[in-house]
């Protein structure tokens, strides 16, 4: 069992604001001795259903309160993902059908658990209040607010300096979320910092109500691989959760040195302890950053595939990066006979595009069997012939 200050100290790693610490230890201080875990509370608008690693900064907050023994409450907002959270957008966001919030909602359930524990998750879909909520009692939460109170999200701001349209819809949306917090008697709620707003709308909700208020947890939005945009599958800067174990520990190779510390402290579990090690030896030059980086890959493998995947990802990479080995393990495809290089490339998601193989070919950056192809090669391939993308790449013709 870990002492408060212990537990504080994991709590605190990576935490962006915390409002507030002294709350948060009284909360831990009194579940010690009641032995009622905390619950903790995230909302999720359905909108979204693919996670990668940006996503799961929040994520991994929450298992480490697990791990001190509290529980994760996760709302699926089926019902306020049909209004659309106004959070940072610069205008109102398309609503979703009923059908298409609740697809995405089961899509997320299961990528959840990849990094929550099972036994201590239980997920609600907020439609089971909201939808029962009477007129008059959204009135009476109404009456404890203000629209100065409400349009001083940066969001409304920005758009209302815009003369851009804002719906009353998008008003209500900061109290719906406050209402779920005093639903689940949430004793911390942790998000992103552009849900800053509608969590402390939250923890004042459960003030006005007379009721013990939710600590507000903001953790920073991680950058992607190019060390320098927020991840987002739209920018391909990304690391998604159901990479294979191969592709995801070479896509943490390819951050920069100076993320290795903050991706450590941001999505993996290691102890805080550790990790300040970790940047003594970077910071010293005791240790070769590269060294420390595939600390960071086989940990990020290991946490979303398993040890011994981990392990082979990185004999894969050190085979293919390190002594110019082709790996024994490429991922193979079929070639039709109606194929051109092109063709194959692209119908198999090897390479996004037509024009992206062309540039490759063109930069000497495809090859076959260790022959360089040029754009007039046109050429049959058949079964063992290995293909080479740039320097890191490889797939096998079945």
């Amino acid at each position: 069992m870990k002492t408060i200050n212990e537990q504080m100290k994991l709590i605190k790693k990576g935490v962006l604001e915390l409002h507030s610490e002294a709350e948060l230890k009284s909360k831990l201080e009194k579940s010690n001795t009641t032995g009622r875990p905390l619950i903790i509370k995230l909302g999720l608008d359905p909108t979204a259903p693919d996670l990668h690693l940006g996503h799961t900064v929040v994520l991994r907050k929450i298992r480490q309160f697990q791990s001190l023994g509290h529980k994760a409450f996760i709302i699926i907002g089926d019902f306020t993902g049909r209004i659309g959270d106004p959070s940072g957008k610069s205008k109102g966001r398309v609503q979703l059908s009923e059908k298409e919030v609740l697809e995405n909602a089961e899509t997320y359930k299961k990528q959840l658990l990849k990094v929550l524990d099972p036994d201590k998750t239980v997920i609600f879909f907020n439609s089971e209040w909201l939808s029962a909520l009477k007129i008059e009692d959204l009135m009476l939460l109404m009456s404890k607010q203000t629209v100065a109170r409400i349009l001083e999200r940066e969001s409304f701001k920005k758009r209302m300096q815009a003369n851009q349209p804002i719906g009353l819809h998008e008003l209500l949306y900061p109290l719906l979320q406050g209402i779920d917090s005093l639903e689940l008697e949430a004793d911390v709620e942790i998000g992103g910092t552009d849900q800053t707003f509608n969590i402390l709308m939250g923890r004042d909700m459960q003030g006005t109500e007379e009721k013990e208020k939710q600590v507000a947890i903001f953790m920073p939005i991680l950058e992607g691989l190019d060390g320098v945009q927020k991840m987002s599958k739209s920018l391909g800067n990304y690391i998604g959760v159901d990479e294979e174990p191969g592709r995801m520990y070479e896509k943490v190779m390819q951050i920069k040195d100076d993320m290795i510390i903050r991706y450590f402290e941001l999505i993996t579990d290691v102890e805080p302890d550790q990790i300040k090690d970790y940047s003594v030896q970077i910071e010293s030059g005791r240790t070769n950053p590269k060294n420390i980086k595939m600390c960071l890959a086989r940990e990020i493998v290991r946490l979303y595939h398993s040890k011994e995947m981990a392990i082979k990802a990185e004999e894969k990479f050190v085979t293919v990066h390190s002594k110019g080995e082709v790996p024994k393990d490429m991922i193979s495809f079929d070639w039709e006979p109606t194929d051109d290089m092109m063709i194959f490339l692209v119908r198999n998601n090897i390479i996004k595009s037509k024009s992206e193989v062309r540039r490759l070919i063109e930069q000497q950056g495809i090859s076959i069997n260790g022959q360089v192809m040029d754009m007039t090669e046109h050429r049959e391939l058949i079964s063992g012939d290995v293909i080479k993308i740039g320097k890191k790449r490889f797939v096998s013709i079945k």
